[in-house]
């Protein structure tokens, strides 16, 4: 019997100055989602705009998938969490966010990336 893939924690800390790091991140959690991981993206800076409707960046890369669709993908089987501090500087609530998504603190992502088995990336 297979185990399951340990969690992974995803945080994006660019938006559309970065497309191709950003269109990473995003590609990696949803591959991650579909082989079965658990995932939560955590998004800090500019790429909080990632979990705001109609304010999410185009990326518009070639050979990627469109990241409107990968974020729905996560946002559908993971989890999306949005930086306090991030959001607070946008006048941002999660009321502005899609559905599901979070606002935490960095002790809350502090606790998340040392649990037991989890796998931490940073784009």
């Amino acid at each position: 019997m297979d185990a399951a893939p340990r969690p992974l924690v995803v945080k994006v800390t660019c938006g559309a100055e970065a497309p191709e790091r950003a269109n990473q991140a995003w590609t990696v959690a949803s591959t991650a989602l579909a082989a079965g991981a658990d995932v939560t993206v955590w998004l800090t800076g500019e790429a909080v705009w990632f979990a705001v409707p109609g304010r999410q960046p185009s990326l518009d890369l070639p050979h990627a998938a469109a990241v409107t669709d990968l974020v729905e993908a996560v946002r559908l089987g993971g989890r999306i969490v949005v930086c306090t501090q991030c959001a607070a500087r946008r006048s941002l609530t999660t009321q502005d966010l899609v559905d599901g998504a979070t606002i935490a603190g960095a002790a809350s992502f502090v606790e998340a990336v040392l649990a037991d088995g989890v796998q931490a990336l940073v784009y």
